[in-house]
């Protein structure tokens, strides 16, 4: 495995999957990918697309689209998933990531890729075994699952849940969308 910065390129040989979770933010979304060879996982990449807040919202959507186009195109995953959109009090604040998180989408299935979807609770759960765990709890434990993630921002973490998340509950790799 040949590793450069928070990038590690595994043999594709040896792996039988690649997964790319998405942690949806209009001012942060994070990304990770995993590759996955039976019960094992191993890192890929992590990081997180911050669009400039100063910009009108459709270009922060574009910004946010674009860029995970550029990791998809990097990486070449296989299959893909977000976190769901929970609904809080703040009822403007749930549009607005949900416009992130339908940018995302879009740019994910533009790619070629079909999208699993995952409750922030339930992501949770997979990766910590409480279904309440703190951003602290769950960058510990992404930490412990995948050595050599060195410090990653919260909402890359996050994204590497989604990732472990879907390694565990899928029963089958995807098929490619189009």
């Amino acid at each position: 495995m040949v590793c450069e910065g928070f990038a590690c390129y595994p043999d594709r040989m040896n792996q039988s999957r690649l997964i790319l979770g998405i942690d949806p933010g209009l001012r942060h979304t994070g990304w990770g990918v995993v590759a996955q060879s039976g019960n094992r996982l191993s890192f890929v990449g992590a990081g997180r697309i911050s669009p400039s807040p100063d910009l009108p919202m459709a270009a922060r959507l574009l910004v946010l689209a674009e860029g995970i186009g550029d990791v998809v195109r990097l990486h070449k995953p296989d299959e893909a998933a977000i976190e769901e959109t929970f609904v809080n009090k703040n009822a403007k604040s749930a549009l607005l990531l949900g416009q992130a998180r339908g940018s995302a989408i879009l740019a994910l299935a533009q790619n070629g890729l079909s999208v699993a979807e995952y409750a922030a609770n339930r992501i949770k759960q997979s990766v910590t075994g409480y279904g309440h765990a703190d951003k602290g709890q769950i960058g510990a434990m992404i930490g412990m699952l995948l050595p050599g993630t060195g410090k990653l921002a919260a909402d890359a973490c996050d994204a590497l849940a989604v990732a472990i998340t879907h390694a565990h509950h899928a029963s089958a790799p995807a098929r490619r969308v189009g």
